[in-house]
C-alpha cells in the first residue's frame, strides 16, 4: 500500500508538456512548408515567362490552333507573300526618270536622229521605254496610227504589270476562310466533346472554342499583311501607268514637230 502510495505521487511530481507549445511547433512546420510552396512556384514561373519570347509565343499558338489548319495558313502566307515580292522587285526595276528619256529622245527627233531615239529606248528598261520604242517603229506612219498603236501597246504593258496580281487577290481571301473554317471545325469539336462528356463545362468548351479563335485570328493577320503589300503594288502600277500616259502624250508632241520639221 505505501509502494503505490509513492508511485502515485512520483507520476504526478512529473512535468507535463504543454499543449500550446505543441500546437505552435505544428503551426510553424506548416507555415515554413506554405512558404516554400509559393517560393516554389515563384521560381517555376520566373523560368517559364523568362525563357519565352515572340516566336516561341507564335509556335505555342500555333500548335494550340491545330497544326493542320494553321499550316494551310502558313502556305498562304508563304506564297502570298512571294507574288507579292516578285511583282515589288519587278515594278522597282520598271521605274526611270521619265521626264529625261522624253527629253532625250525629243532631242533626238529635233536632230532627224531616229535610230539614235530607238537605241536609246532599246537600252532603257521599263514599260515607259517599250512604249515610246513601240511608237517610234511607226514614226512613219500617220498621227492617228500611232495614237492607236501606243494605246494598244500601253495594254500590254498595263497587263504584264498586273500579272500575278490575281494570285495575291486569291490568298488574301482565302487565309481568313481558312481561319473561318477552323472555326466552324473548332465548334464542332467543342459540340462532340461536350456530347461524349454529357456535361457543358468550362473546361470541355474552351478547348474547341481555343482552336476556333486562333485560327481565325491567324487568318486575319495572313489577309492584313497581304492586303498591305497588295495596296503598296497597286499604288506602283498606278504611278507607273500615269508615266506611260504622260510619256505617251509628250512623245506624240514630238513626233508631231518632227514630222512638221521634216516637211517644212
Amino acid at each position: 500500500m505505501v509502494c503505490l502510495t509513492v508511485c502515485l505521487q512520483s507520476a504526478m511530481a512529473q512535468p507535463k508538456q504543454p499543449a500550446d507549445s505543441v500546437e505552435l511547433v505544428v503551426n510553424d512546420t506548416l507555415a515554413a512548408d506554405s512558404a516554400m510552396a509559393l517560393v516554389d512556384a515563384d521560381l517555376n514561373g520566373m523560368d517559364v515567362t523568362e525563357g519565352g519570347g515572340l516566336h516561341k509565343l507564335l509556335k505555342s499558338k500555333f500548335i494550340e490552333g491545330s497544326a493542320g489548319f494553321m499550316s494551310l495558313v502558313a502556305l498562304a502566307l508563304v506564297i502570298g507573300l512571294a507574288f507579292c515580292i516578285e511583282r515589288i522587285i519587278y515594278l522597282t526595276l520598271s521605274e526611270i526618270n521619265a521626264k529625261k528619256l522624253m527629253q532625250d529622245i525629243d532631242a533626238k527627233l529635233m536632230e532627224n536622229d531616229v535610230e539614235g531615239a530607238k537605241d536609246l529606248c532599246r537600252q532603257t528598261r521599263g514599260p515607259v521605254a517599250s512604249i515610246c520604242y513601240q511608237g517610234l517603229l511607226h514614226i512613219k506612219e500617220p498621227l492617228d496610227q500611232i495614237d492607236r498603236q501606243l494605246t494598244n501597246y500601253g495594254t500590254v504593258q498595263i497587263s504584264n504589270m498586273e500579272k500575278g496580281c490575281s494570285w495575291i487577290k486569291l490568298f488574301i481571301a482565302v487565309a481568313p476562310s481558312l481561319g473561318f473554317l477552323g472555326t466552324v471545325i473548332g465548334m464542332v469539336m467543342a459540340f462532340d466533346q461536350i456530347q461524349t462528356a454529357g456535361d457543358i463545362s468550362p473546361t470541355i468548351v474552351a478547348s474547341g472554342m481555343k482552336v476556333a479563335l486562333i485560327t481565325t485570328i491567324f487568318g486575319i493577320i495572313v489577309a492584313l499583311i497581304l492586303q498591305f503589300f497588295y495596296n503598296y503594288i497597286l499604288s506602283k502600277i498606278e504611278h507607273l501607268t500615269s508615266q506611260m500616259e504622260e510619256s505617251a502624250i509628250t512623245l506624240m508632241d514630238s513626233v508631231t514637230k518632227y514630222k512638221g520639221a521634216k516637211n517644212g
